[in-house]
């Protein structure tokens, strides 16, 4: 990869990865426990804890691709960065920008039902 597209894909991860931290923070505060003593109704006490749950699951994927997005930036710099595992043909450029921790090309991730 050209280390003019390596540069702008390190700015484009660093950029998702600040990002993320900012979400994984609200999404936080959006999963704190909902208080036994708090007067709501019993229906929207259920809408809060249903609505808590999809914020754990929303929260969870998050931390989990910003794991992924940390790990990539730690190997951008590596020579097969950016090369699929698969056939060893390098990804496209703009597969990389839209999925950074990707490490198959099209073809292959659409063989393995990816």
């Amino acid at each position: 990869m050209e280390t003019e597209k390596r540069e702008k894909l390190k700015d484009h991860i660093k950029k998702k990865i600040e990002g993320l931290k900012e979400n994984i923070k609200s999404y936080q505060t959006l999963t704190q426990p909902i208080p036994p003593d708090n007067a709501i109704g019993r229906l929207t006490r259920m809408e809060a804890i249903s609505s808590k749950s999809i914020n754990e699951a929303v929260l969870n994927k998050a931390k989990q691709t910003l794991s992924k997005m940390e790990l990539v930036l730690t190997m951008i710099n590596d020579p097969d960065f950016g090369l699929c595992r698969e056939c060893e043909e390098p990804i496209p450029f703009a597969r990389l920008m839209i999925v950074p921790e990707s490490d198959l090309c099209v073809q292959c991730a659409e063989a393995k039902g990816g």
